[in-house]
């Protein structure tokens, strides 16, 4: 179960990736108000941040670099999620340092690979991968 930190100011939305994540087994916790974002997300040590970029107060850009300055957070993966997806958008969101750049409406099946993607996967068993990577090795 991975924890996913959601900074989002819809409720609807909210639901709705709460749902979605909380469906493939993780734990969402979600934040309407971007100042307290960045408090929230070093209490959570969350493994993946969604975030919207049209935020009141503080903007999912600024909150992107926020989280990429701070010691603690600099390396989680964060996706941006924006209803507002014009020419040079994903390039803007990319160069703030998110990994990943969601429009909306999103797809249902995009957002859940998406998340997939990003998360870490170093929960358990890391013998079966070298195996993988090379299975004559282990022959002598």
């Amino acid at each position: 179960m991975a924890k996913i930190l959601i900074v989002e100011d819809n409720a609807l939305n909210i639901k709705l990736f709460c749902d979605l994540l909380e469906a493939h087994g993780h734990q969402p916790e979600a934040v309407t108000d971007s100042r307290n974002a960045l408090d929230v997300a070093r209490d959570f040590s969350p493994d993946l941040v969604i975030t919207d970029i049209q935020l009141p107060h503080v903007s999912g850009l600024d909150l992107i670099r926020m989280l990429r300055a701070d010691e603690q957070l600099a390396e989680v993966p964060i996706m941006a999620v924006t209803a507002y997806a014009g020419r040079g958008d994903e390039e803007r969101v990319r160069a703030a340092g998110a990994q990943a750049y969601v429009s909306k409406p999103i797809s249902v099946v995009k957002f859940a690979e998406t998340v997939e993607e990003l998360l870490p996967h170093d929960h358990g068993e890391t013998t079966v991968p070298e195996e993988k990577m090379d299975p004559g090795s282990s022959q002598g």
